[in-house]
């Protein structure tokens, strides 16, 4: 009878040993942090912004869904004040661990171009976590200015009596307005700031301003009534909700193209399979009917995309509102 060779067994020393130890133990707990985000204390999203809007209604939407998903309560917080900025700083100094986050839109780039801040940049402390929605803005007019497309409107602005004027109500908006002035040859349009959408809405119906760059929901029954004009979309390919619309690059303006999207941020430091974890709890709340209401009824896209995404789009995005923004300072 043959007998079976023996094998050689390499020897492994302590320390070895312990190392793959620590590392067998610490593997399953990564994973299950990525495979499920499971707060076990009060989430808080911070909205830098005042209550009611699409913006209000978006994270309330994703606090009720995440509710839902995590079994822990998800409340949100508004806290408006200095163009986001109040808000902002409110999860910048919270804990990383997931508890507090933040809920932003793109003006959020242009914080530390603001005038009097002194180059505060909040932005660069938070962690983008994923962009869920994505709408283009409007470019909309007065219906009692006699133009019915952005070319004729232009046109008028060039050759009224009196000057035409932009109604803002954040950065990007006025940032736009300046743009619109300089390369449209329109120089004495003048932007009058406000604190919300619905006082621009109301001077828009009324004549008081004759233009603005808007959201859908804020539009959408006005357009129907006929009240408001929407001159252009702000994207590449025409709204599926507005199909009779021309996109801005149709009408002869490429260069107005502005998306709104919904993110979400933690403050820096937060570990990544922290964020892996809340993306994927998004992805799993996408069918959330509620959400996917809310998402519809302001006139965009679900996206769901990856912290590696986002942080891609918050890149590219702050350039471009960058470059911009050296063209035509805000004051």
């Amino acid at each position: 009878m043959h007998k079976l060779p023996r094998l050689s067994v390499p020897t492994i020393d302590l320390w070895t040993l312990a190392v793959i130890t620590v590392l067998i133990a610490f593997a399953p707990s990564a994973q299950a942090q990525v495979a499920a985000w499971k707060p076990d204390r009060l989430v808080t999203i911070v909205v830098p912004y005042a209550p009611g809007g699409s913006v209000d209604a978006m994270a309330r939407a994703v606090g009720r869904a995440l509710t839902s998903r995590t079994g822990q309560p998800v409340i949100v917080e508004n806290q408006p004040g200095a163009d986001g900025l109040i808000g902002s700083r409110r999860v910048v100094d919270s804990k990383p661990d997931g508890s507090t986050l933040l809920f932003q839109i793109p003006a959020f780039a242009l914080t530390k171009h603001m005038p009097g801040l002194k180059g505060i940049d909040p932005l660069s402390q938070l962690a983008p976590i994923t962009s869920f929605a994505e709408t283009p803005a409007l470019l909309v007019s007065s219906a009692k200015i006699p133009a019915t497309t952005l070319q004729s409107f232009m046109q008028h602005c060039r050759t009224a009596m009196e000057p035409c004027s932009m109604g803002t109500a954040e950065a990007t908006g006025r940032l736009r307005a300046r743009q619109i002035a300089a390369e449209l040859a329109i120089p004495n349009l003048i932007s009058v700031n406000y604190r919300g959408t619905g006082p621009i809405m109301s001077d828009l119906i009324s004549g008081v301003v004759s233009m603005s760059q808007m959201n859908l929901p804020a539009v959408q029954q006005h357009y129907r009534n006929g009240t408001v004009r929407i001159l252009a979309v702000q994207d590449s390919r025409r709204s599926p909700l507005l199909p009779e619309v021309p996109t801005a690059a149709e009408a002869g303006f490429p260069q107005f193209k502005t998306t709104t999207w919904y993110g979400l941020f933690a403050p820096k430091g937060t570990p990544s399979p922290v964020l892996d974890g809340i993306a994927k709890a998004f992805q799993e709340i996408r069918n959330d009917p509620d959400l996917q209401r809310t998402i519809a009824s302001a006139g965009a896209v679900a996206v769901f995309n990856s912290p590696a995404e986002f942080n891609k789009q918050v890149k590219q995005e702050e350039v471009m509102w960058g470059q911009l923004v050296k063209l035509y300072p805000l004051d």
